[in-house]
């Protein structure tokens, strides 16, 4: 049974979502503001957080960075009545994986759940991979790692499958549409600036080695390459 840390602090709402998701059979853990949600995600361990934005006492942006600071990996989905792209844009950069809007359908959050918890069970059964070295960095795939000499950045999965996605193909082009069918399970709009995200973050944990290169393929994709190897 996958247990979810669910915030959201309009009750009618709440009440709705919650039964229903415990009648699809998962384990909920409710919250109505970001405190009491935030307490409970540094004493427990979630497959999945749903939350609000707009949320009393800390706000959704604020509670996702302070989960992220703990788990890298936990898969987080907010629930916004803002549909303005520098809203989800911001939400995505602060390491959400995607949203939902209000007013949603059961069918449409179970959907998004279900993909991110396959990928999560994935994840937790895919086979070692040796460690892989891109230029002067070394990619720890198992432990979702980047390392460099005495220095260790830890990957959240998606990052950590990207970057696995353009070793792969180095020296060639990925195409945009591969990545987001293969990670995202989605070709829409926020989910291309979604991974416009991820790309940054990768470049921006590479930039020790201005060898490395992930160029942009303008409309087609990216290419991994280290000058001179």
């Amino acid at each position: 049974m996958a247990k979810i840390l669910y915030v959201e602090d309009d009750e009618a709402l709440s009440f709705v979502t919650k039964e229903n998701l415990e009648l699809k059979g998962y384990e909920i853990d409710y919250c109505d503001n970001g405190e009491d949600a935030l307490l409970k995600s540094q004493n427990n361990q979630y497959d999945l957080c749903l939350l609000d934005i707009m949320l009393p006492k800390l706000d959704g942006y604020t509670l996702a960075k302070k989960i992220r600071e703990k788990n890298d990996d936990v898969p987080i989905i907010f629930l916004t009545a803002k549909s303005a792209k520098e809203d989800k844009i911001q939400g995505l950069r602060l390491g959400a994986d995607d949203y939902i809007t209000k007013p949603f359908s059961i069918e449409e959050l179970v959907l998004k759940i279900e993909i991110f918890l396959r990928r999560s069970q994935k994840t937790s059964h895919a086979k070692p991979i040796s460690m892989v070295t891109i230029g002067n960095y070394t990619l720890d795939y198992p432990n979702q790692q980047l390392k460099l000499n005495d220095q260790s950045i830890k990957l959240t999965y998606k990052e950590n499958e990207l970057i696995m996605l353009l070793i792969k193909s180095y020296g060639s082009v990925l195409k945009r549409d591969d990545i987001l069918d293969k990670l995202w399970e989605d070709n829409s709009y926020f989910a291309g600036r979604s991974l416009d995200v991820f790309i940054s973050r990768l470049r921006k944990y590479l930039k020790n080695d201005p060898r490395i290169l992930i160029e942009n393929i303008h409309g087609v994709g990216f290419r991994l390459t280290v000058e001179n190897s």
